[in-house]
């Protein structure tokens, strides 16, 4: 039996950070939501029990360090599963870049398996789950679109944000979010306007998401990469409704509202960047089908 999952990327509209945790971890508020770019991880059930994992892309571990790999072996050991899996991952989010790629396919890999081995977990299981292998896991077994606290395990669902291109463009370089928090400066930093996003959100108000985008860790990583810098420029040049970078980097996204700006923003950026996309937010959550 072989299943085929959509993997999702994320965006953050909004990113704050409260204060370092006792427990080394950072207490986070965010919002994000899910948007039509994804991996595909295609599952094949295998009689042994083992765990095998590929992927075409040379950046992405196919090992015990792969978050797919990680979320297999958390169900297996956790429900006693004797049957086992091959994971192939092909690879359509770009790896290192803010948009949650490899949290994504773990999250695809707790809902297929799920189905695969007959586990009968709801969401909220697989999401709480999820929270043990990373921060982001828990967002992407449900995606759609929610508030994120704690270490970003505390969900609450929000409704979809309106509707709007987003044009991401990321540089040919890698960013370690642990080094991003690391130099991370608590003290003096501007917080974003959570509530007011929330509220936008659910007034399904354009410019109320344009108006409150934020994200603290943005001036760290602008800091550290100036092409992030210069990519934000372009895109405000190019007449964007609102631009941010997701998550610790390096990726800047513009949310655009009319079909010829975004294909302005899209064939500008092209010039002089590697990986450029326009997509669609999703909006809506995943389901156990």
């Amino acid at each position: 039996m072989k299943l085929l999952i959509k993997a999702p990327a994320k965006i953050n509209l909004s990113l704050d950070v409260l204060h370092k945790r006792s427990d080394g971890f950072h207490e986070v508020e965010m919002i994000m939501t899910t948007i039509d770019l994804a991996d595909r991880v295609e599952l094949t059930f295998l009689e042994e029990d083992t765990i095998r994992i590929n992927s075409q892309n040379r950046f992405v571990p196919d090992d015990q360090r792969n978050l797919a790999f990680q979320a297999a072996k958390l169900l297996k050991e956790r429900f006693q599963v004797k049957s086992g899996v091959h994971i192939s991952i092909e690879k359509n989010i770009p790896v290192a870049a803010g948009l949650a790629g490899g949290s994504s396919d773990a999250a695809a890999t707790l809902r297929g398996l799920n189905k695969l081995w007959k586990l009968n977990l709801s969401l909220d299981e697989l999401a709480e789950l999820g929270s043990e292998i990373g921060s982001d896991v828990s967002f992407c077994v449900y995606g759609g679109t929610a508030l994120a606290k704690g270490r970003g395990e505390k969900i609450t669902q929000l409704p979809p944000p309106p509707t709007c291109w987003v044009v991401l463009a990321k540089p040919f370089i890698g960013v370690s979010t642990a080094d991003v928090y690391r130099r991370l400066e608590l003290s003096g930093i501007s917080h974003p306007n959570l509530p007011a996003m929330v509220e936008a959100i659910k007034e399904g108000s354009f410019e109320g998401v344009c108006d409150n985008v934020g994200n603290v860790l943005e001036e760290v990583t602008l800091k550290l990469y100036p092409e992030v810098a210069q990519i934000k420029d372009q895109m405000q040049r190019f007449g964007a409704d609102a631009v941010l970078m997701s998550g610790s980097g390096p990726t800047v996204f513009a949310l655009v509202h009319h079909d010829s700006r975004m294909h302005r923003l899209y064939n500008g950026l092209r010039g002089f960047c590697d990986q450029v996309f326009a997509v669609r937010m999703l909006g809506e959550r995943h389901t156990l089908d």
